[in-house]
């Protein structure tokens, strides 16, 4: 299961990683992936998903982010 709250936290995550680059501040491909699901969640309402239920480049995100907590 993964909240809305927690993925907020893996984007925050994958942002200091990987911080927007360019003049137009662009966002990187880590952060767009999980920013494309957040805005999904906040428009279907959704406060969790199952990890089954993301397409399987945000689920390897979030196993990463998930990994370096521990």
């Amino acid at each position: 299961m993964l909240t809305l709250t927690e993925l907020e936290d893996a984007i925050n995550y994958w942002r200091h990683q990987r911080p927007a680059s360019g003049e137009e501040c662009a966002l990187s491909p880590e952060v767009n992936v999980l920013a494309g699901l957040y805005a999904l969640m906040i428009f279907y309402r959704r406060h969790d998903v199952t990890l089954e239920q993301i397409e399987p480049q945000a689920r390897q995100l979030i196993e990463s982010w998930r990994a370096s907590r521990a």
